[in-house]
C-alpha cells in the first residue's frame, strides 16, 4: 500500500515540477495559459468602463482560475517530501500570494479592487514555468557566468560610481547653481543620468566648457555600456554542461545533469 501511494506521489511531483515528460510539458503548457488568461483578466478589471459591462463575467472567470491555482498549490505540497522546502520557497510565497486574494475578499469587504495587483504576481510564476529542457541549460548557464563575474563588474561599477561623481563635481563648479546645478549631490545625478545615455534634459549645461564635457561623458557612456556584457559574454563562452529540469522530491533542488541518478543537494535517488 505504501509502495503505491510511493509511486503515485512520485508520478504526481514528476508531472508537477519537471518538464522532461510529455505530462510534464503538457501541465506546464496548461499552467502558463491560466497564468496569462490570469493576468489579462486582472488588466481588463481595471478598466472601469470593461469592468461595469461585463463584471460578471469577469469575477465568475476569476474565481474558477483561483480554484485551479488552489488545486495545483495543494498538489505540489502533497508530491514533495518535505512540504516546507515549497512553502518557504520564493516560488512557494509567490504562488500562496498569487492564489489568497479572491478568498481575502469573503474577510476584508470592499478590498477586490486593491488586491488586483497582489494578483498580478502570478506572472512571476512564467519564470519556473519557462524550463524547458531546450532552454534550461543556457539559463543556467547565464547565471553562472553572472556568478563568476559579480567580483569584476562589482570593481567596474564601483570604478563608474568614482567617474560619476568626479564628473559631478566638475560641471557643479563649472555650470554653477544659476544653471540648475545647484549642489554636487544633484550634479552627481546629472552625470549618471548623462553618462548612462538616459539624458532625461530636466538639467543641462549651457556654457560652452560644461557641453563639451557632457559631450565627452556621452561618449565614455557607449563604451562603459560595453564594458559589462563583454565580461558576462567570456564567463558564457566557457564549457557549457547540459542540465535537465528534473527536480528532487525530496527537496525541490533542481539544476541536476542529464545522466544524474541521485540530488547533488541530499543525496535522494531521482525519479
Amino acid at each position: 500500500m505504501d509502495k503505491k501511494a510511493l509511486n503515485w506521489r512520485d508520478k504526481l511531483h514528476e508531472v508537477i515540477y519537471e518538464a522532461d515528460t510529455p505530462a510534464g510539458r503538457l501541465f506546464d503548457i496548461i499552467l502558463l495559459f491560466a497564468i496569462l488568461a490570469s493576468i489579462i483578466l486582472v488588466m481588463l478589471e481595471s478598466v472601469e468602463s470593461f469592468d461595469n459591462k461585463h463584471h460578471d463575467f469577469l469575477y465568475i472567470s476569476e474565481w474558477i482560475i483561483t480554484f485551479f491555482f488552489s488545486i495545483e498549490y495543494i498538489l505540489r505540497i502533497i508530491s514533495i517530501k518535505k512540504p516546507t522546502k515549497y512553502i518557504f520557497s520564493f516560488y512557494g510565497i509567490i504562488d500562496l500570494l498569487s492564489t489568497i486574494p479572491m478568498y481575502l475578499t469573503f474577510f476584508f469587504v470592499g478590498t477586490h479592487s486593491s488586491l488586483i495587483a497582489l494578483r498580478a504576481l502570478r506572472l512571476l510564476r512564467v519564470f519556473r514555468i519557462l524550463k524547458v529542457s531546450r532552454y534550461i541549460g543556457e539559463s543556467n548557464q547565464l547565471i553562472k557566468a553572472l556568478n563568476a563575474s559579480k567580483a569584476k563588474i562589482g570593481v567596474f561599477l564601483y570604478f563608474v560610481l568614482i567617474i560619476c561623481i568626479i564628473l559631478g563635481s566638475v560641471m557643479y563648479f563649472i555650470e554653477g547653481a544659476e544653471n540648475g546645478f545647484t549642489s554636487i549631490p544633484r550634479s552627481i545625478y546629472w552625470s549618471i543620468v548623462t553618462l548612462t545615455t538616459v539624458g532625461y534634459g530636466d538639467i543641462a549645461p549651457q556654457t560652452a566648457l560644461g557641453q563639451f564635457i557632457a559631450s565627452i561623458t556621452v561618449i565614455i557612456g557607449y563604451a562603459i555600456i560595453a564594458i559589462p556584457t563583454g565580461i558576462v559574454s567570456s564567463e558564457m563562452t566557457k564549457k557549457k554542461v547540459h542540465l535537465n529540469t528534473q527536480s528532487c522530491p525530496n527537496c525541490s533542488y533542481e539544476g541536476h545533469k542529464d545522466d544524474a541518478e541521485f540530488c547533488y543537494h541530499c543525496g535522494t535517488k531521482l525519479n
